[in-house]
């Protein structure tokens, strides 16, 4: 019988948290804060949370989530 060898299980693509450190705010220019919950870059001066996706930040106004 030909078997394949099975493939280890690929564990969801994350962010280098030193990476996002370097980030800010296409809008502000200031810092932003990593939500790993949520898997947000949280701007609290321009009030909007930006997506990250696959691993991916997502820096676009369009993009991002609104602060209440």
């Amino acid at each position: 019988m030909d078997e394949k060898p099975q493939e280890p299980a690929v564990a969801p693509e994350r962010t280098a948290p030193r990476f996002l450190e370097l980030l800010v705010c296409p809008l502000t220019k200031t810092s932003l804060q990593y939500d790993e919950k949520n898997q947000e870059l949280i701007s609290r001066a321009a009030r909007l949370a930006y997506p990250i996706k696959s691993g991916v930040p997502y820096l676009l106004p369009s993009e991002a989530r609104h602060l209440d």
